[in-house]
């Protein structure tokens, strides 16, 4: 019997370990392919924006900024009084309601005439309440949809990795073996058969690390869409910069959420500042008033005016329309702040962008391919006698290691996406572009 027939047994063992995932990953992929998406990233999106509790929050609270605006422009409610004046109260007429003269029974009715332009200033400040609201509105969706978003895209990426790793379990679960058999036919060293199995241990660690990862991603994805959250996910979206960032700067701007709140608190103060403005001139009030006496006495009426007597305007409604008008330049300050940190994160954004799309390059024209070259390499050399099976190891750990290294990669550029996508909401149900297998 051949002696070295065991150890050509053991390194196609190996090959078969190494080649075997490599044969299959295309028929694979298209089984893949062919399976309907049960979660696609465009209808998480779709659900969260649905249940978002804080979504609706906001919808009620544009709901009551809209039904305050009713309410701003009118004249405060008539004020009715009722009154018994001069009763006595010693004497021989006291308490009496009708002996004496003076003692009058009284109804009266009383209207604060408020001037037509502080009325006119007041209810366009409750409509830029409204439109603060429906702003605000617009920034809860656009956080839900994001958040919701990373989270599948968290496990999506998690998923990925697992089932990198999964591949490469099996392969190490088969170098175990050949390195088994190589031992016990003497060709091997134990030593051999301690690293792989040190392989596969270390592998399913990781794995375990994945598993983790998934679990956390489903959790956080599950607050966003309920038990959907537990069904597979589809195929992730092409990710694409979004269509709004090529329009001019200002013009995008102005359409983020989070700028057109800040615009919308500046056009808030100047709003305020108007109304302090009309405040400065007092509201008279009048006043009519019915009073009746006994039946031997005349009945009265009377006619009332009330102005109030702003006789320290400097320091009251002076200062009231000044603190206004600082207000306004703070407003006005941070909404320029807030313009400046947007531009800066979309540039910033776009500048790691074109990074991490050389980097993806780098690794699908050179990285990669140098890595399956040295594994194959390694195989060979070892099917060859002229190599070890450690090198074959230390091949694949480098080879998965840089399709690790690829999906973070992808995975950042995927979390950039997310980030930048959804600063401008999506109309509920919009699908998104989907990659290509």
């Amino acid at each position: 019997m051949n002696p070295r027939l065991p150890v050509a047994a053991a390194r196609l063992v190996v090959c078969r370990a190494l080649l075997l995932p490599l044969l299959l990953q295309w028929p694979l992929a298209q089984a893949l392919a062919a399976t309907p998406p049960a979660l696609p990233l465009d209808a998480a999106v779709g659900i969260a924006t649905r249940q978002s509790r804080q979504v609706d929050a906001m919808t009620a609270q544009v709901r009551a900024a809209r039904e305050r605006t009713v309410a701003a422009g009118q004249r405060p409610d008539p004020v009715l009084k009722l009154g018994l004046n001069n009763l006595p109260i010693d004497g021989p007429d006291r308490f009496s309601v009708t002996r004496d003269f003076m003692t009058m029974r009284s109804v009266g009715l009383m209207q604060e005439l408020t001037r037509a332009d502080k009325r006119a200033a007041r209810g366009a400040r409750a409509e830029r309440d409204v439109a603060l609201a429906e702003a605000e509105r617009r920034q809860a969706v656009a956080a839900v949809q994001r958040d919701a978003a990373l989270a599948w895209l968290d496990r999506s990426f998690a998923e990925s990795v697992r089932e990198q790793l999964l591949g490469q379990i099996a392969q190490a679960g088969q170098q175990v073996q050949a390195a088994e058999v190589m031992y016990h036919s003497g060709r091997g060293s134990q030593a051999d058969v301690y690293a792989a199995r040190s392989e596969v241990e270390g592998l399913r660690d990781r794995l375990d690390e994945a598993e983790r990862d998934i679990e956390v991603a489903t959790a956080r994805l599950a607050r966003y869409v309920g038990d959907a959250a537990n069904e597979p996910l589809g195929s992730r979206p092409a990710f694409v910069l979004p269509a709004w960032l090529a329009v001019d700067g200002a013009v995008a701007l102005d359409a983020l959420p989070d700028i057109a709140a800040r615009r919308e608190q500046e056009a808030a103060a100047v709003a305020d500042a108007q109304v302090a403005d009309a405040e400065r001139q007092a509201d008279w009030s009048v006043e009519v008033m019915y009073s009746q006496r006994g039946t031997a006495y005349s009945n009265m009426v009377s006619i009332n005016l009330s102005v109030p007597l702003q006789w320290d305007r400097a320091r009251r409604q002076d200062r009231e329309h000044a603190a206004t008008l600082a207000r306004i330049d703070e407003a006005r300050a941070r909404r320029e702040d807030a313009e400046r940190a947007v531009q800066a994160e979309l540039q910033s954004g776009q500048r790691a962008w074109r990074s991490h799309e050389r980097r993806l390059r780098r690794h699908d024209e050179a990285l990669l391919p140098l890595a399956e070259q040295r594994a194959a390499a390694a195989l060979s050399a070892y099917a060859a006698g002229s190599g070890t099976l450690a090198a074959v190891f230390e091949a694949r750990r480098n080879a998965l290691q840089v399709h690790l290294d690829r999906l973070s990669i992808e995975a950042d550029i995927a979390r950039l996406w997310a980030q930048l996508n959804f600063l401008m909401p999506q109309p509920d149900g919009q699908a998104l572009p989907r990659s290509t297998p």
